[in-house]
């Protein structure tokens, strides 16, 4: 045992163990994250919740058409607040109530409204200069007036029925 340093060839098993398990302890957390995050439906917020109708459509300067029926409303938060109201009403008053609603906007299109099975849309904005501007200022026309732009899509269901989608959100 002449000429062997005396200490040497010993690992120190407490130090290596503890060393190692940080971030094999990090790794392991962040995979239970992403497993968890691609898991759930709304991995940036909550999900939506529901609303009282007339809460979503003032939200984007609008009220109640008449004759709507069948209405769901939501609304999702986290960055940013969106509202999405779905009703049915009477196909001949949909142009008069976006007509009487945004009465300084441009007109609904009938072209370009992204899904083929839509057979109209509107869409503002509510900052002035802007080539879609509605011509009304968040929070002036109603308190719980807030959203930033408003998406009106209608889709005709016969010759009586048209089915609404607007979102009112911020961004």
């Amino acid at each position: 045992m002449v000429g062997v340093p005396v200490g040497r060839g010993r690992t120190r098993w407490g130090l290596f163990a503890a060393i190692t398990a940080v971030p094999v302890l990090l790794v392991t957390g962040l995979v239970v994250l992403v497993a968890v995050w691609s898991r759930s439906d709304y991995p940036l917020g909550g999900a939506p919740e529901q609303v009282p109708c007339a809460e979503a459509l003032a939200f984007g300067g609008a009220k109640p058409p008449a004759g709507a029926h069948g209405a769901h409303c939501t609304v999702q938060v986290w960055l940013d607040t969106d509202y999405v109201a779905r009703f049915r009403m009477p196909r001949d008053g949909v142009r008069d109530w976006l007509a009487a609603t945004y009465p300084d906007a441009p007109g609904p299109e009938t072209e370009f409204c992204g899904q083929d099975s839509v057979d109209l849309c509107l869409d503002l904005g509510f900052t002035e200069g802007n080539g879609d501007y509605a011509g009304q200022v968040p929070g002036e026309a109603d308190p719980g007036f807030g959203a930033n732009a408003v998406r009106v899509e209608v889709t005709y269901e016969g010759p009586d029925t048209a089915l609404v989608r607007f979102s009112a959100f911020t961004v």
